[in-house]
């Protein structure tokens, strides 16, 4: 089959010992971003195969349109950024694993990664020392402060496990089979979502976003935080509702946000808003992005292309398609 894999940003995917799955195939890479629609036809004109990394790039129905060698999406975790109905209509397959009950040990760390920085206020810290000052600020003890987890699964429960490491209270709201998850492993469940706002010390949101939690963070939960608090975001950027972070953190609640999730990306604008404060900690998109938890996705993305070519499609979003080709 003909492979094209979309925005490798630094080529990794060629290292991976998961590549090798795709030996016998013909995979084209492409390392750099465009969602311009005459380019990207024309770079998947004869693609058979494409390999999508999260939700970097949109595939729309008229990119779709144009592209009658097509047969197969393979991608892993949710697909809001593909029209799945021009799929179906157009004899595309759309593969996904789901990885129910895989913990993303990836992005649980890099969320525990924020907080710290976040707390001990390293990156101005650093920023300070290189450009010739010796402290800069004094930074905040986790132990004893309450962690609010919203949203119990994979990646909450990790993030849970690390705050008991560090001696905190972990206080919890989710759905309500999540919060008895969250109770049966020992952690206090909030009396409301807007409890766990402003009751909490450090809040991250650990949510799909998905049409029900779309915007269900919101400005009134956002001023229920203290000002000396931290919004952690390593979920999506949706989740909260649009434009109430800046205005929260400009009104001083929370006090600070550290964010890996923006409305737009890649966010190239360096002045953007939430990279311009003072209180904000950002990178960009980076939960997932380790070379560990690259070998357990790709490996399942291209185990879907391998299933695809020997004619058993799995992990199949749009199941009617089967039924079109017949």
């Amino acid at each position: 089959m003909k492979v094209t894999i979309l925005d490798d940003y630094f080529d990794t995917l060629r290292t991976l010992r998961c590549f090798e799955k795709l030996a016998g195939h013909e995979v084209t890479v492409f390392n750099d971003h465009t969602q311009d629609l005459d380019q990207l036809a024309q770079r998947l004109r004869d693609t058979e195969a494409l390999v999508l990394i999260r939700e970097r790039t949109k595939i729309c129905a008229p990119l779709l349109e144009r592209l009658p060698q097509l047969r197969l999406i393979s991608q892993r975790s949710v697909y809001p950024h593909i029209d799945i109905d021009a799929c179906t209509r157009l004899g595309v397959v759309v593969s996904s694993h789901q990885h129910p009950g895989t913990p993303s040990y990836a992005a649980a760390e890099l969320t525990w990664a924020l907080v710290l920085a976040a707390a001990r206020q390293i990156p101005q810290q650093v920023a300070a020392l290189r450009a010739g000052t010796w402290q800069t600020g004094v930074g905040d003890t986790l132990r004893g402060k309450t962690l609010g987890i919203y949203g119990y699964g994979r990646i909450g429960r990790a993030v849970a496990g690390y705050a008991e490491a560090f001696g905190m209270r972990v206080l919890v709201w989710s759905s309500e089979s999540s919060r008895l998850a969250a109770r049966d492993d020992g952690y206090d469940i909030a009396a409301s979502k807007h409890a766990l706002f402003a009751d909490s010390d450090v809040v991250t949101l650990h949510l799909r976003l998905v049409p029900a939690t779309r915007a269900i963070v919101t400005s009134s939960d956002l001023a229920a935080m203290k000002p000396t608090a931290l919004l952690v975001n390593t979920s999506r950027a949706g989740l909260i509702e649009h434009g109430a972070l800046v205005e929260a953190l400009r009104a001083g609640r929370p006090g600070r946000a550290a964010i890996d999730v923006y409305e737009h990306e890649p966010l190239v604008d360096p002045n953007d808003p939430l990279l311009a404060m003072e209180n904000t900690i950002c990178t960009p998109h980076i939960g997932y992005v380790t070379r560990d938890e690259y070998e357990i996705q790709f490996s399942d993305i291209f185990d879907q292309i391998l299933a695809y070519a020997n004619g058993a499609p799995i992990n199949v979003v749009n199941p009617d398609v089967l039924a079109q080709r017949g």
